[in-house]
């Protein structure tokens, strides 16, 4: 697809706190308005802009039925997508740590064969996936001594078909981006619960996957840690007594920063975490508050919660993990130490709870803390929360747009290609773009293809930005 890209003169100058108010009418830069309220719509050739959304994955409440308190015979089996990225080595901890609950039946990954081989060593699956066709000898011969073969699958379809086996009865959905949509729609469709690590799942892929997670009657376990509070929170509440959610955020390395700085910020800067180890990408995602603006769309899609009904709030401790309110105004959180393996242990756990030792998962002591401290975000600062917003009201593939469009910039940034600031411009030049082609109901092939024209626009948007 050929590129229409605006001159230097035609890139607009942040920041956008003339447009970008959450107080008053959200505007990308072209013809689309998108009020707090109401939505505006424009219709060109195919565009379709809809307030609707899919069904939710929970609705306001998380009451478990009878059949979701399951008995095996021995430990719970889990398949792990992703074994050998972040989320995948955790969840493989956890299952070290708790062998006599969990087991593990299914491993795929991307390239890293000398992680995956130990991984098979150790938990002893009976499938394996490679992504990488090119490495796949090395890893038969790194596993041709084992007494205990898996049987070894190679590519896309490989992962595809790990994801769908009929062994497992929890799938944890670890791979990163777009990649992981179709092996994720292969466990839905062979009946699987997901551990949902994946946020494209939702961001991207909401309008397709959640009415397939209906027909196939499976459950999104949010391993996300504000997401997972939400869901703890909302455990056995009744139906309509969900008022709005409170997304907590960190504020990220430039919460403090004055406005007038933040031209100057470099790529070490942006890298320097307040309280969390997060990877390169995710880190930079936390100092720009697009996490958090790609969090609200997601908890939009799995608590069917109205945007207006979903807040964002400055906690720097990292304390409470998120916060509901209910239709009489009591608010109920979920507080613990900053530790991914918590949420994760529950995506596996659920509707059960495992008890832990203290030595590897200290107790919280809200004494050692003195005091919790809470903000509202500078959207002037961070223009990142309204365009988040306003690409979750236009809904369908602009939410996808949106994330492979910021994904693509944060790459451009971290190789020092583009400036800080100009983050926020290239996402919110390449929504603005897609205007013209939004998809309210996109087919999986529809939301893959825009990720991919997504990433090409704003990767050409860089010859267009001064740095």
């Amino acid at each position: 697809m050929a590129l229409n890209l605006p001159s230097p003169a035609q890139v607009k100058p942040l920041f956008f706190s003339d447009t970008l108010n959450s107080n008053t009418s959200t505007k990308l830069s072209g013809s689309f308005v998108f009020k707090k309220k109401e939505l505006e719509t424009t219709v060109k050739r195919r565009v379709i802009c809809s307030a609707q959304s899919p069904p939710s994955a929970w609705p306001g409440t998380a009451i478990p039925e009878p059949s979701d308190f399951k008995t095996w015979d021995g430990p719970k089996p889990i398949t792990v997508l992703g074994s050998t990225g972040s989320i995948g080595t955790q969840t493989l901890n956890i299952v070290a740590e708790f062998s006599d609950r969990f087991k593990i039946v299914g491993l795929a990954a991307g390239s890293n064969v000398t992680l995956l081989a130990d991984q098979v060593k150790t938990f002893k699956p009976q499938v394996v996936a490679l992504r990488d066709e090119s490495r796949i000898d090395e890893l038969k011969e790194a596993l041709a001594d084992l007494d205990h073969k898996p049987e070894i699958l190679v590519g896309e379809q490989g992962v595809v078909e790990v994801a769908g086996h009929p062994d497992a009865a929890t799938v944890v959905t670890g791979i990163v981006g777009c990649a992981g949509l179709k092996p994720t729609v292969a466990a839905i469709q062979a009946g699987k619960d997901i551990a949902l690590a994946n946020k494209e799942t939702m961001i991207a892929g909401a309008p397709f996957i959640l009415p397939l997670a209906h027909k196939h009657n499976i459950k999104f376990l949010p391993a996300d840690s504000e997401h997972s509070a939400i869901f703890q929170c909302i455990q056995g509440l009744p139906i309509g007594a969900l008022r709005k959610i409170q997304l907590t955020a960190s504020g990220g390395a430039f919460r403090e920063w004055p406005v007038e700085k933040m031209k100057d910020i470099k790529v070490s800067d942006a890298l320097k975490h307040p309280i969390w180890t997060l990877g390169r990408k995710i880190t930079v995602d936390s100092a720009t508050l697009f996490n958090k603006g790609l969090e609200v769309i997601e908890a939009h899609y799995l608590f069917g919660a109205e945007y207006d009904d979903i807040e964002i709030v400055i906690h720097p401790q990292s304390i409470i993990h998120s916060m509901i309110e209910t239709q009489d105004s009591s608010v109920i959180a979920q507080l613990g130490i900053p530790d991914m393996r918590l949420p994760l242990l529950y995506t596996l756990s659920w509707p059960e709870r495992i008890y832990c030792s203290e030595i590897t998962y200290p107790r919280l002591d809200l004494t050692k803390y003195g005091k919790l401290t809470f903000e509202a975000p500078n959207t002037a600062k961070f223009p990142s929360v309204n365009l988040c917003y306003a690409a979750g009201r236009a809904g369908g593939t602009m939410t996808g747009v949106l994330s492979a469009a910021n994904e693509k910039a944060v790459e451009l940034f971290v190789e020092e290609k583009i400036s800080y600031l100009d983050i926020f411009k290239v996402v919110e030049l390449t929504c603005d773009e897609h205007q013209k082609e939004l998809v309210a109901f996109p087919s999986l092939e529809e939301i893959v293809h825009y990720d991919q024209w997504a990433r090409q626009y704003a990767a050409g948007l860089q010859k267009a930005l001064s740095f």
